[in-house]
């Protein structure tokens, strides 16, 4: 048995993963802000990249005093 890996999103499953609209991961991609992966017409964002960006952009908490 082969190990299973998470598919590639569409750009519509990355907006609504991500709480983005359509139009700003399309800029992304048009901007090379986020990787992709082009298949013919066919855009799809790996999920690692939408981890990436989750935690690249993570503003973590002020501890309490």
């Amino acid at each position: 048995m082969s190990e299973a890996r998470p598919r590639p999103r569409t750009v519509q499953e990355a907006a609504e993963e991500l709480g983005l609209s359509i139009h700003t991961i399309r800029a992304w991609i048009a901007q090379r802000r986020i990787a992709h992966i082009r298949l013919g017409r066919a855009v799809r964002i790996p999920p690692a990249e939408i981890v990436r960006l989750l935690r690249e952009n993570t503003i973590p908490a002020d501890p309490m005093p």
